[in-house]
């Protein structure tokens, strides 16, 4: 489950170049919404209040409750995606678990798509909101990045990631695109809600007069794949991550192929309602200590990602 202001700005869910090394395999099972699974420190219960360092740091109805609900659009391989049995995986589920043990408490990612989930934060339904979502400065003032008007109060980034978009075509059907400006004229698949869609709807209007992108926007990446794979469209766009992990599992690796540079990277971060600050300051020193004690790289490492970690949890790092 993704602009310099174009996602911001610009900068868009950007990811990493070093996914192309992946080697996560097998295929995603999509789940509705409302879904709800739980990372494996949840399962097993591991991390208690007793033996978490940092469980103090929690506002204390979190602490007593002991679960964190996470909003996730639980289809975004690998970041977060169902494997053949079903249960979340992924790099986020990874660090959720480890931060779950600094913090004595469970992680609980619940199934929602992608451009929900802040509405879900804000609602309540969820405590945060972790799936690849690009920090920028507009979802922090809660603008929205087509109108340019404020839709909502904003919400604050833990940031614990690095990545980039790109565009993937059918293989050995790029139809010469190579640049966003190339898709003028042709018809571009994506997920909503994405920095992916933001670039394409500002890329449109530098069109020449006569040609536009056909964008065509759906709930996950998954269903865009699907669309892309049947000859729907002519492209799709996504973060680097989820793309090369397309590229790499889809159809045996027959499907798809990159095309092109990924747009400059920003950063992920995990979202909270910004009148939660004291969870807010809690997820923050939890990021700190596993990057600190060796446990986030031995995660990015895991999957394959390494030119994407960070060396600090740092707040609304996004511009």
């Amino acid at each position: 489950m993704t602009a310099s202001t174009i996602r911001r700005s610009t900068a868009i869910r950007s990811r990493i170049a070093a996914v192309g090394a992946i080697a996560v395999a097998g295929t995603l099972l999509l789940t509705g919404c409302g879904d709800q699974t739980k990372s494996k420190s949840n399962e097993s219960g591991s991390s208690s209040s007793g033996s978490a360092p940092l469980a103090d740091k929690l506002p204390e109805s979190v602490r007593n409750a002991g679960v964190v609900k996470v909003g996730s659009d639980i289809a975004y391989a690998p970041v977060e995606f169902k494997d053949n049995s079903g249960k979340t995986v992924g790099i986020d589920p990874d660090l959720a678990e480890a931060m779950g043990k600094q913090l004595g408490v469970k992680f609980e990612f619940q199934n929602g798509t992608f451009d929900t989930l802040i509405t879900g934060l804000r609602s309540k339904r969820y405590d945060i909101a972790m799936s690849a979502m690009t920090d920028t400065k507009d979802r922090q003032e809660g603008v929205d990045s087509t109108t340019g008007k404020k839709v909502g109060e904003g919400v604050d980034f833990i940031d614990y990631f690095t990545a980039g978009v790109s565009i993937y075509t059918p293989k050995g059907k790029t139809q010469n695109i190579k640049t966003w400006s190339d898709l003028c004229g042709k018809k571009l698949v994506l997920q909503r809600g994405t920095v992916s869609e933001d670039l394409a709807k500002s890329e449109a209007k530098k069109c020449p007069s006569g040609k536009t992108i056909s964008i065509q926007a759906f709930d996950n990446d998954q269903q865009a794949q699907t669309r892309l794979r049947a000859g729907g469209a002519d492209a799709g766009s996504s973060d680097f991550p989820v793309a090369a992990y397309a590229v790499k599992t889809s159809g045996g690796g027959k499907d798809f192929q990159i095309v092109g540079e990924q747009v400059e990277a920003a950063p992920y971060g995990i979202a909270v309602a910004k009148s939660n600050t004291q969870l807010r300051d809690a997820l923050q020193a939890a990021l700190d200590a596993i990057i600190k004690n060796g446990e986030y790289d031995k995660i990015i490492a895991k999957w394959g990602v390494e030119d994407g970690s960070v060396k600090a949890a740092q707040i609304n790092g996004g511009k």
